[in-house]
């Protein structure tokens, strides 16, 4: 009887242990690995392709499922027939994307297309003026530089901008008139 209730105690010891490993095992490796469900909102900046086709871009070069309706929706157009392979936009689309997403609401209206040339990310206003921003570091810098070079009353038209140095912007040609306030 004392070697059965023995083996019973190892058992049932063997077990806890066993049993304490596991939770032990779950809370250091499982539980904060585990992914909680979360509703992410991606606001489109960019559009990929036009009519029933399109697609929108977010902010973060994600290409959206979906597109947003209404006559007020305006999204600016990137250089790209189709929407890519993966769920993102890479390379120069994808800086051209970070760009866009930088624009000040109230010039958003104005951006007709993106572009990327010799001077990197380019921005083509619905005027025809094209805003030259170089790469997508301090972007948000660079689009109010622009508002302030588009705001200055002395400037009355112009072809280009030069923001690839915010601090001293280029303005070049008297091509193209400013927009005209919404």
């Amino acid at each position: 009887m004392r070697k059965r209730l023995a083996a019973r105690r190892r058992l049932l010891l063997g077990g806890a242990l066993a049993l304490l490993l596991v939770a032990l095992l779950y809370f250091v490796f499982v539980r904060d690995s585990t992914s909680e469900p979360h509703l992410v909102s991606s606001q489109p900046v960019a559009a990929i392709g036009s009519g029933d086709g399109a697609v929108a871009v977010a902010e973060d070069g994600t290409v959206l499922t979906w597109f947003p309706s209404g006559d007020e929706v305006h999204l600016p157009t990137l250089p790209i027939d189709s929407a890519p392979k993966g769920d993102r936009v890479q390379g120069s689309a994808l800086e051209q994307v970070h760009v866009l997403a930088a624009a000040p609401a109230a010039l958003r209206p104005y951006v007709a297309a993106s572009h990327f040339g010799e001077s990197g990310v380019e921005v083509e206003l619905t005027s025809g003026i094209e805003l030259r921003f170089g790469n997508s570091v301090d972007a948000k810098r660079k689009w109010r530089t622009a508002a302030t070079v588009l705001a200055d009353p002395e400037i009355t038209a112009l072809d280009y901008v030069d923001l690839r140095a915010p601090g001293r912007p280029a303005v070049y040609g008297s091509g193209h008139e400013l927009p005209l306030p919404p």
